[in-house]
């Protein structure tokens, strides 16, 4: 398996390059091939401008980024949660590499009015995981936590970057604590790592809701039939013993379902 290694920390004796070193050792080991994007290292420009836009196409950073991505199997996304979010060096990759054409706005050849989003898409089948690290202890990132349940908190990233370009999306590898971590923990974390990337290849992805597949209405509002009463962003999950499509058969659902137009808008602001 190819896999790419996706890295934002500014610091190379960090816990999290400690815990990059170990993943990737794992995945060597195992006989899988992996190329490292460390964005620090690489002085990545993370804001968009117009030097990302030529004549001839795109910036040479951002055609490299795209071939790594190209010729992966699976993506690993690694970043500390600074203020419920990646750092900005991060969200500069997704902006600046996830363009329109090559990660959304990719139309559908047997539906040419609808896209191939949320499951669907150039990027579907390419296996993505998420390793996060966080000062707060576990309990507060929980179901009831103070700072939001972790799943939600991230829901932005798995659901509407990773899902929404069509790529499966692995249950993410929490290590808490991340600023007070002693041997053992740091032992316990390194050996949670190695042990989600030896199975990135037959881990379950997280059930996320086809958009194509009839779980959505016209104005891509989930049909009420579905998690009856429930709201908020739990409910884009489907429920234990759904049937889900085989790869590539996403988007065969009951027919038409127009694109508006505001989505691709939100994704180019």
């Amino acid at each position: 398996m190819n896999v790419l290694w996706i890295f934002a920390h500014p610091d190379q004796a960090s816990l999290n390059g400690s815990l990059r070193d170990e993943g990737i050792a794992e995945l060597a080991a195992d006989g899988h091939r992996v190329q490292l994007s460390d964005l620090y290292a690489m002085k990545w420009k993370s804001t968009v401008d117009s030097d990302d836009f030529a004549d001839e196409g795109l910036s040479a950073d951002i055609v490299e980024e795209q071939e790594k991505l190209s010729w992966a199997d699976a993506v690993v996304v690694q970043f500390p949660l600074w203020w419920y979010g990646m750092p900005a060096i991060l969200k500069g990759w997704f902006d600046r590499v996830f363009v329109k054409g090559y990660a959304y706005g990719v139309r559908d050849p047997r539906e040419p009015r609808r896209s191939l989003r949320y499951g669907e898409g150039k990027l579907a089948g390419k296996r993505a995981l998420v390793v996060v690290t966080s000062g707060s202890p576990e309990a507060p990132l929980g179901p009831r936590g103070i700072n939001g349940q972790l799943d939600e908190v991230l829901f932005p990233l798995l659901h509407g970057t990773l899902w929404y370009t069509g790529m499966p999306v692995l249950p993410p590898v929490a290590v808490y604590g991340a600023d007070r971590i002693d041997a053992d923990g740091y032992r316990a974390a390194a050996a949670l790592v190695r042990e989600r990337v030896a199975a990135i290849g037959c881990t379950e992805p997280i059930a996320f809701r086809y958009q194509n597949t009839g779980d959505y209405d016209e104005s891509l509002v989930l049909r009420p039939e579905l998690a009856p009463g429930g709201s908020g962003l739990g409910v884009h999950r489907a429920g234990p013993g759904t049937s889900r499509p085989e790869p590539g058969q996403a988007g065969r659902g009951d027919g038409y379902r127009p694109d508006p137009g505001s989505a691709h808008r939100r994704k180019q602001r």
